[in-house]
């Protein structure tokens, strides 16, 4: 924009537009949006700008608002004929009219496609590449039995990255191999709901529903009640909570799935539940979890 003959009150919007605009723009895709208060479609549209914005915030996404009834200067200069007129700026220049596209649906799909042919990558995404190996490292101990390590290294990942739900299920899964169920479950509760409503956290909620199900116990005399009565389904379903508690999830869906078989509709679908409870626990894509589905679908439909 040329600065040549321009009042002081020009000088100071062309200053706001570039602190605002085009500086930022250098390294996210900023989103302008000339709207004014007294437009009914500007007003509709808005909301759906703002949501979009905060959806994209950690993606290098940038909503600016500019006001028409405010900033004559800039409307003169991008002849601003209708409102809303929205634009996409990248590296100072605008790479895209948005006007046209109204839905939430519409401006995800098109933004999704500018961050691609852009390449760029907003702090939520590089933050994302760095934590990933930390996560994997934090299951590997996990794995290799030291639930003390694991949890220490988890809340340290937490503690960098607040609302990843991966680090907040790795911690509360690591309390509960520890035996701290009552720290686990303060992690939860502790949680934000929108943390605690994705699937690393459901499937913790899962493990802490079942070790606080499951308690150690005497698995001889259940076993010699079943022996004495295999319609025993109080027992059975005991020993399958033990056998939860003692760490063996093969003999637990055994004694689930053969109660399953025996009586499906015993107590209000106790076993189906606690089965599904079990499965969610180990993670959706855990290839034990698929075979054990199978075994349920086998039981269920033949």
């Amino acid at each position: 924009m040329a600065t040549l003959g321009l009042s002081d009150s020009d000088r100071e919007a062309l200053t706001r537009f570039e602190a605002d605009v085009v500086t930022p723009s250098m390294t996210s895709l900023v989103i302008l949006d000339f709207w004014a208060e007294r437009a009914a479609p500007s007003k509709q549209l808005s909301p759906v700008l703002e949501k979009m914005a905060g959806d994209y915030a950690g993606k290098g996404v940038k909503l600016v608002k500019i006001d028409v009834d405010r900033e004559k200067f800039l409307v003169a200069q991008f002849q601003i004929k209708s409102i809303p007129t929205v634009y996409a700026f990248f590296q100072g220049q605008p790479v895209a009219d948005l006007t046209d596209y109204r839905t939430e649906a519409q401006l995800k799909r098109v933004i999704d496609e500018l961050l691609k042919q852009l390449k760029i990558e907003g702090e939520g995404v590089a933050r994302a590449a760095e934590i990933e190996p930390l996560l994997a490292m934090g299951e590997q101990i996990l794995a290799e039995g030291d639930s003390a390590r694991a949890s220490q290294f988890f809340q340290q990942i937490l503690d960098m990255a607040p609302d990843n739900a991966a680090a907040a299920g790795g911690l509360i899964r690591s309390l509960i191999a520890a035996g701290e169920r009552d720290k686990a479950q303060a992690v939860l509760d502790a949680l934000p709901a929108d943390v605690a409503a994705q699937a690393p956290v459901a499937q913790a909620r899962a493990a802490l529903e079942i070790a606080a199900a499951a308690p150690q116990a005497d698995t001889a005399a259940l076993e010699a009640r079943l022996t004495a009565d295999p319609d025993d389904h109080d027992a059975r379903f005991e020993l399958a909570g033990a056998r939860m508690a003692a760490g063996d999830r093969d003999s637990a869906a055994d004694a689930l799935l053969d109660l399953i078989a025996r009586d499906r509709d015993w107590n209000d679908g106790a076993a189906r539940k606690r089965f599904l409870q079990l499965l969610e626990a180990q993670g959706l894509e855990d290839p034990w979890g698929r075979a054990q589905r199978r075994r349920l679908s086998a039981v269920l439909f033949t």
